[in-house]
Order: structure tokens, then C-alpha cells, then sequence
């Protein structure tokens, strides 16, 4: 038998061509798939939604902020009466504020610990939830970790009670967020969304403020818990973060347009499985567990500040106009119609 060699030399080469389309066209289906999923996770091209929140006194901030960290100090689980006198402040604020403030018994162990709840808006309607925790891990400062978070949500109740909400909101400061009771059935945001759900309250989002005061402008100062995280996000921890689960790319694209109108810091925003270090490290976690929608808002804790449940975490560290930028989002969140 006699072979055509120039022939098999045609039909290899149009055979290799075949293949290598193929191959590209599998690769720009795997590449744009790739960039469907990090579009959903990261939400880079949100749409701002301008607003002009009123502003927010640094100086009042870092009162609130001193006040915590130095006159409460220490605000760990041991210190009770520490617990007893920095919830006794938050609910005075509250009430300056115009609050309708109430207190919700936490019990761990026959021992009584107490959420502070501050509700503003109208009685009915789907409820949106702000909170943040009071107490600090072991004998730290706890400035950062989380008196900023207090510290935001004590000024927002007095941007809420000068001009009220259309949608009913809760402002919430949860006790015994930190180690031993993380993860744990006493935590105080535990005990506030199993109410939320045992009285069949709708909520249509929680945020939770956790760590909201270090900013900073060094290169590589900004840490991610996945190496690839570093090609769609800065190396400088100059910006605030929005971490949700992932699945809610609706709603994280939601708060983010929001926030990112109401100030000139940048916001932005995370979809990720629990799984991911520091996804659910904060009361959210709580909410999430009842089936609630719910974000957390923070400064990215020990992926950039290196006080992180240190003696170092002092109030002198904080950024407090950029934190009041931070409040200013929040605050536009608050305030937009509900659903």
C-alpha cells in the first residue's frame, strides 16, 4: 500500500489546529468564568450612590474612644462590673441620643451580662440591625478592638435620633464577643439574633461594625488570608472592608454603592465561605447562623494592624477622621428607604 505523505502532512496540520481552537476557546471560557466569579466575589465596578450624610466630629470619637479603652479598662469577661459601667455609659448615650434603649440579660453560668439595644424608626417594617461588641480581649486597651466599633455606633445614634430613620433600625452593643465565649453559645449578638427569630422578626440586613479606626498609608501594610487576594486588592491599609458569605453578592453590592457614595474613603467588599480566615470573625456570624442576611464592616484587624489583641491597641492609634468617614457610610446605609 502506498501512503500520500503530503496529504497526512494536511490533515495533521488542520488535526493541530483543531486542537489548539479548542483549546483556546476552553481557556477563554475557564478565563471568563474566572472573571464572572471575581466579579461576584469582589464586586469591583459598583456603582457609587451619592448621598450627603452630615458630619461626623472626630473629636467626639476619640472622647468616645479614650472614655472606653482608659476609664473602662479592662473590659474582659472576668471584669463584670468593668462590663457593668461601660454598658451603663453606652445606654446613657443611647438615651441622649432619643433612643428607645433597653437591656437584654445575657447568662453564662448564673453570671448576668448585658446587650445594650437602642431602637430607633418606626415599630413596624423589616428591621435593619447595626451593632458592635464592648468588651476587649484579656487586659488590653481593646481601643481598636472594638471601642471604635462602640465608639461609631454611639455617634450614629445621634445622627439617627436628629433625623429618624423611615425603616425601623436597632443599634446593638453586644458583651462577650471575645475569647473564651467566640463561637460559643454566650455570646451577646448569640443571644440577640435567637430573640430576633424566636419573635419571628423580619431583618433585612445586620451590619456588624467590628474594628473601624486604623488606616494606614504604608506600602504593604495591608495582609489578605489568600495570596491571590493581593492581584484584586491594595497593599495599602488605607481602605474600609465589607466581608459577607458567599452567595449574598446582591446585598454586598447594595451597601457598598451606598457607602462608597456618603465619603471619599474607599470600600471595598468580599463574598467568601466561612471557611477563609477572618470571613466570620464578629457578631455577623451570629446572624448568619439564625438565616439573616448580615455584613461585617471593619478595618481588616490583625491583617493590618499589628496591635491586634495587644497592650499596643490604644486609643492615640487611631485614625478618627477616616474613621468618621467610616460612621458617614454607615450612617447613609441607615438612613436609605428599606425593602
Amino acid at each position: 500500500m502506498k501512503f500520500d505523505d503530503r496529504n497526512m502532512g494536511m490533515d495533521f496540520s488542520q488535526s493541530a489546529t483543531r486542537k489548539h481552537r479548542r483549546l483556546l476557546a476552553a481557556l477563554l471560557v475557564i478565563g471568563a468564568g474566572m472573571l464572572a466569579l471575581a466579579a461576584l466575589v469582589c464586586q469591583p465596578l459598583v456603582t457609587a450612590v451619592p448621598s450627603t450624610p452630615p458630619a461626623v466630629d472626630p473629636a467626639r470619637l476619640e472622647a468616645h474612644v479614650k472614655k472606653l479603652s482608659i476609664d473602662f479598662y479592662p473590659r474582659s469577661f472576668e471584669q463584670r462590673p468593668k462590663l457593668e459601667r461601660t454598658a451603663a455609659y453606652i445606654a446613657e448615650q443611647f438615651k441622649e441620643a432619643g433612643a428607645q434603649v433597653s437591656m437584654q440579660d445575657v447568662v453564662v453560668e448564673a453570671e448576668h451580662y448585658k446587650n445594650v439595644v437602642a431602637r430607633f424608626g418606626p415599630e413596624s417594617g423589616r428591621l435593619l440591625v447595626i451593632g458592635a461588641h464592648y468588651d476587649s480581649h484579656g487586659a488590653t486597651r481593646g481601643a481598636d478592638d472594638n471601642a471604635s466599633g462602640i465608639a461609631g455606633l454611639l455617634e450614629l445614634a445621634h445622627l439617627l435620633g436628629r433625623a429618624g430613620p423611615t425603616r425601623p433600625v436597632e443599634l446593638v452593643a453586644y458583651t462577650l464577643e471575645e475569647p473564651p465565649h467566640f463561637r460559643s453559645p454566650h455570646m451577646g449578638s448569640v443571644w440577640h439574633a435567637s430573640a430576633l427569630k424566636a419573635a419571628g422578626r423580619d431583618v433585612e440586613m445586620m451590619l456588624s461594625l467590628e474594628m473601624i479606626g486604623y488606616f494606614t498609608d504604608r506600602p504593604g501594610s495591608q495582609a489578605y488570608p489568600l495570596a491571590a487576594m493581593k492581584l484584586a486588592y491594595p497593599d495599602r491599609g488605607n481602605f474600609i472592608a465589607l466581608v459577607g458569605q458567599f452567595g449574598d453578592f446582591g446585598l454586598s453590592r447594595s451597601v457598598k454603592g451606598v457607602m462608597s457614595g456618603a465619603s471619599q474613603l474607599p470600600v471595598y467588599s468580599l463574598n467568601a465561605p466561612s471557611f477563609v480566615q477572618g470571613v466570620d470573625f464578629s457578631d455577623h456570624r451570629s446572624y448568619w447562623a439564625q438565616g439573616y442576611p448580615a455584613l461585617m464592616v471593619t478595618d481588616t484587624a490583625f491583617m493590618r494592624n499589628p496591635n491586634y489583641h495587644r497592650a499596643g491597641d490604644t486609643f492615640e492609634k487611631i485614625d478618627y477622621q477616616r474613621m468618621a468617614m467610616v460612621v458617614q457610610a454607615v450612617y447613609a446605609v441607615a438612613k436609605r428607604p428599606g425593602t
